[in-house]
């Protein structure tokens, strides 16, 4: 009976501790992704003197196939909703030239953690999800400026 006892209290000091190990491998692979794909757009840029045009979530944007890695923008992204490249959208009354979204899909919803939110900007900005790369854009969707 001890012994059961034991282990259901390590089991429960457990089950916290793995939950944030989890959420920090999930950002650490978003942060990844975001540098990654910025490098990639920017080097598109630099290259043909503009930027691609604006797509839809999980759209790979056109002359990008042999830049990205197609199964990292295709796939659903580990905090959920897709990578969304974005052109001269508005966000917040903003216009941001270039910018790489996650947003929802029918069949990747976007659930709101504002916690891992804080954490992808800790780990890939300011802190601050007001300013900085990383910011929260319109419907609440998580955005990293490629240019402002």
């Amino acid at each position: 009976m001890v012994v059961v006892l034991i282990i259901s209290v390590l089991a429960t000091l457990a089950v916290p501790s793995i939950r944030l190990l989890r959420t920090r491998a999930k950002t650490a692979i978003i942060v990844s992704d975001f540098r990654t794909f910025d490098a990639a757009f920017s080097a598109y840029a630099q290259e043909t003197g503009s930027w691609p045009a604006d797509t839809a979530a999980g759209v790979m944007p056109a002359g990008m196939s042999d830049r990205l890695n197609n199964t990292a923008w295709l796939r659903p992204t580990p905090m959920g909703g897709r990578y969304n490249w974005e052109r001269n959208q508005l966000h917040f009354g903003i216009r941001y030239n270039a910018a790489i979204a996650i947003s929802a899909t029918a069949s990747s919803p976007l659930p709101l953690d504002v916690n891992q939110l804080y954490d992808i900007d800790r780990k890939g900005d300011d802190g601050n999800l007001f300013n900085g790369i990383f910011r929260i854009g319109s419907s609440l969707n998580p955005l990293w400026i490629v240019q402002p």
